[in-house]
């Protein structure tokens, strides 16, 4: 008889890294997890990159400093997808892009039709300028964006990190946190969601 293909292995966070960055507290690094669908019979993603993690780079790093998302959008264009299908990709984030990110997600969104993306995010990065105009665009390219909810930490824990069979442990302080990140995104999009509505009444009024 002969064997089956061998389990796929791929590298998996230790679970400090997992706790100290995707938590309620303030992490100094960004880390994204992804998983990526691709049609049935197609081979254009290798098997061992499926699915997996990355974090931002660093200035002492060759290239210089890059945020998370730029280093996962290189990954993606790396793999030479068949423009002829359709690809689902879900990403966890410790923090939501920055405006910068934002608007290089949205280019490449617009540019790779093919591509749906949906993201989860840990925490809203407000350190940077117009990062709330950054997330409004980014919805309106097609992205779903959403905070990270307890179903969406287990999810992770089971399938990124190293956990050696130990149970995922929310914490106390991890609902709270969750529903306070939860209502500013809300609060974010609705703006645009309010923009939208005004104008297509005016188009309305208009016709």
């Amino acid at each position: 008889m002969e064997a089956g293909p061998a389990p796929v292995v791929r590298p998996r966070m230790d679970t400090g890294t997992f706790t100290n960055n995707f938590g309620p507290h303030m992490p100094n690094e960004t880390y994204l997890c992804y998983e990526v669908e691709q049609p049935e019979g197609d081979s254009s993603i290798p098997e061992d990159q499926l699915k997996g993690f990355l974090r931002n780079q660093a200035f002492n790093t060759p290239g210089g400093r890059r945020h998370a998302e730029l280093c996962f959008l290189d990954r993606i264009r790396s793999w030479g997808l068949d423009r002829s299908k359709h690809y689902s990709i879900t990403v966890f984030i410790s923090w939501s892009p920055c405006h910068s990110c934002a608007l290089g997600l949205v280019g490449f969104l617009r540019e790779n039709s093919l591509v749906s993306l949906r993201i989860f995010a840990a925490r809203i990065y407000t350190y940077s300028l117009r990062y709330e105009d950054g997330l409004r665009q980014l919805q309106e390219a097609g992205a779903q964006i959403s905070i990270m909810d307890i179903p969406e930490y287990e999810h992770c824990w089971d399938t990124f990190v190293d956990h050696q069979d130990e149970a995922f442990e929310p914490g106390d302080d991890l609902p709270v946190h969750i529903q306070k990140e939860s209502q500013m995104l809300d609060n974010i999009l609705k703006i645009q969601g309010s923009e939208d509505e005004f104008h297509l009444s005016k188009q309305v009024c208009c016709l």
